[in-house]
């Protein structure tokens, strides 16, 4: 079956769907993020509002469906020396949207905005999630290194595996 998906950047007016999805992302795989769901949950919606304003971030949704299925974004840093430099982040997909290609779509979106800003793109994803480091990997992403025990949620560590695109 072929998936069809509305791909736009978001902006303040998408703030609670934003909010509502990047809660259900933090709150179903907190190793994934290095934020955590009660410090986000605590936060009003013009934080997120804001978040949007001054980030590159874009939604996805499947076919016609109203609900946000899927975000991605794309952070650079202010510093002169550093804006060469892009981040992916935020990277989540509803679960019933996985496996449709939105994850991949969002992916190329962020990178394709990216070309023209900056000069390579950075990412960092928790080294259980196979299936995420298999989507970047096809997108051009290399290896060039891990961070043990990046994030500790509860009593658990999580390693991370840092891949970099350079254009």
């Amino acid at each position: 079956m072929s998936q069809t998906f509305t791909l736009r950047q978001l902006g303040a007016s998408d703030a609670a769907a934003y909010r509502d999805l990047r809660l259900l992302g933090l709150r179903s795989h907190p190793e994934a993020f290095g934020a955590s769901f009660e410090d986000e949950a605590a936060r009003p919606q013009e934080w997120f509002a804001e978040r949007l304003a001054s980030n590159a971030v874009w939604g996805g949704w499947r076919d016609s469906a109203p609900d946000l299925a899927g975000v991605a974004g794309l952070q650079v840093s202010g510093s002169a020396k550093a804006r060469h430099k892009g981040v992916l982040w935020g990277m989540f997909v509803r679960p019933e949207a996985r496996g449709t290609g939105l994850a991949a779509a969002l992916a190329g979106r962020v990178l394709a905005h990216a070309r023209g800003v900056v000069e390579e793109v950075r990412l960092s994803v928790v080294a259980s999630n196979a299936a995420a480091i298999r989507l970047y990997t096809r997108l051009g992403f290399r290896p060039y290194g891990v961070e043990p025990r990046a994030l500790k949620v509860g009593g658990e560590y999580h390693d991370e595996v840092l891949m970099a695109l350079r254009f």
